[in-house]
């Protein structure tokens, strides 16, 4: 049977409370650190044409049918022709991501600064939690939980006889870590850097791959049925006359 516990106020006077403190404020300092730290990096060329591409692209199959046959047919040719067409990538210029991240020296250390920024105040932090504060049970969650939760919960406290809604201070930790998203987006802004969820994602180095855009596009022009509005336009409009005339 599960054991209900007594949390001492001091616990959350100086566990607690500490812990979610030094959290957000290590959150705000590495989102300054890092506007310092960040490069500022000119815009590729290459990049813009082929966003400009792929939005006029998008233009041509929400508006196909709004121009004739023939017009839809030729640049639609213009954009998908296996040759010179502006949104067929041969095989031998599509660029890996990870490839491209290590050929610019910029990007790569840039990636870098990004993780050192992320890894060093989480380590630092961490043994901190597990130096003070190892085996302290910080808080209950008001709702009851399965033992599924036992782990993720009562990271540090090997007793099975105490329920699971009870979180100890190294839990409380990674809930802290991954759980003030929405916090630092409402003090620092929606495009922060304190994302570590997103920022851990970044660690494998992968990036954006244009062609990939341009392959979707190219195969969701391939595949738009084009059909001319105008002249159901026409017959609505001579049915609405007769209708009047007739009246």
């Amino acid at each position: 049977m599960a054991e209900d516990l007594v949390l001492d106020t001091a616990i959350r006077d100086w566990v607690l409370i500490p812990l979610s403190l030094v959290m957000v404020l290590i959150g705000i300092l590495r989102y300054f650190v890092s506007k310092l730290m960040r490069t500022t990096q000119s815009p590729d060329s290459k990049i813009i044409k082929e966003g400009q591409v792929v939005v006029r692209a998008r233009n041509l199959r929400a508006a196909a049918g709004f121009i004739p046959v023939k017009a839809f047919r030729a640049r639609k040719v213009y954009f998908t022709n296996e040759e010179n067409g502006l949104l067929h990538v041969p095989k031998d210029q599509a660029q890996n991501p990870q490839a491209q991240m290590f050929s610019d020296p910029n990007m790569a250390m840039d990636m870098m600064k990004k993780n050192l920024s992320m890894i060093i105040p989480q380590t630092l932090t961490f043994a901190w939690v597990n130096f003070f504060f190892s085996g302290f049970v910080a808080a209950k969650i008001p709702f009851p939980l399965t033992q599924r939760f036992r782990s993720m919960l009562q990271n540090g406290i090997d007793l099975s006889t105490v329920d699971v809604s009870y979180v100890s201070s190294r839990s409380w930790y990674f809930l802290n870590l991954f759980g003030l998203r929405g916090l630092f987006s409402l003090i620092l802004g929606e495009e922060n850097a304190t994302d570590d969820t997103q920022r851990m994602m970044q660690m494998s180095g992968f990036g954006v791959d244009p062609s990939k855009s341009l392959g979707a596009e190219k195969d969701g022009l391939d595949i738009v049925q084009h059909d001319w509005v105008l002249p159901k336009f026409e017959q609505r409009a001579v049915s609405v006359l007769r209708k009047r005339l007739s009246s």
